[in-house]
């Protein structure tokens, strides 16, 4: 098994599955009904993505399912990047953490359709429909909050600025990111300068202040998770964890 690939592989299925949690979180509690569906779908969306994931990686792995992927690890064997564990707090953290992610996410996508694996490239030109449609979502809402009421302006600012330190993990690479650079061309170096012209370009015409912070925030791809990522676990895990190998 090539090792590196593995972990690779389970790095996009973790970031899909938890950040889908997250999003999940505001099924039946969305601000109005039309918000309400759309977070759900996107939900189902990234979980679809981290099934895929988890299959593709457990074709690596003799006697592994995607089940053991999702239910059966522990924390730090996790390697989802910290932004997508943070809480949802209102409906401005959420479009935010989405915004930062989706536009990160589609350039990872838009690389690994054309990266010379078969079986990467399919999953990223099926994931990458869906993730265009997530980056028109989050980067709307963005400017309609940024552009909206004094409320609104003020809500959404506050979280780009509390989620902008995470978003430094994007682009510091792990083991499995070094070998795809290298052997597949996902590398992050070149993705970062894209990804800020795209951002400040969205946060400035939603008349908002493009944050900086000199404290990044790391940890997330080697297993050094927040507390809020067990929480999620024990929520999540709790059916597979009591009754094992239960089937419907």
């Amino acid at each position: 098994m090539n090792k590196d690939l593995h972990n690779y592989i389970i790095q996009l299925g973790d970031n899909s599955l938890i950040l889908g949690h997250r999003i999940s979180e505001w099924c039946g509690h969305g601000p109005v009904l039309e918000q309400d569906i759309a977070l759900t779908n996107i939900a189902l969306d990234h979980v679809g993505q981290a099934r895929m994931y988890y299959q593709l990686a457990a074709t690596m792995e003799p006697g592994k399912t995607e089940d053991d992927y999702a239910y059966l690890r522990t924390v730090t064997e996790y390697k989802n990047l910290l932004l997508l564990e943070q809480e949802n707090k209102d409906f401005g953290y959420t479009i935010a953490r989405s915004f930062y992610y989706d536009q990160f996410h589609l350039l990872i996508l838009r690389v690994l359709k054309s990266c010379g694996n078969k079986d990467l490239s399919e999953i990223a030109a099926q994931a990458y429909k869906e993730v265009s449609y997530h980056c028109r979502f989050s980067s709307d809402w963005v400017k309609r909050l940024g552009d909206g009421t004094e409320e609104s302006h003020r809500r959404i600012q506050r979280a780009l600025d509390e989620f902008f330190p995470y978003t430094a993990e994007f682009f510091a690479p792990s083991e499995a990111d070094n070998y795809m650079a290298g052997k597949y061309g996902v590398d992050l170096s070149k993705l970062s300068s894209q990804w800020s012209v795209i951002v400040e370009n969205i946060v400035r015409e939603a008349t908002l202040t493009m944050p900086t912070t000199p404290y990044p925030q790391l940890g997330g791809k080697q297993g050094r998770h927040s507390e809020k990522l067990g929480f999620i676990l024990t929520e999540l895990q709790y059916m597979q964890r009591t009754y094992p190998n239960s089937t419907w």
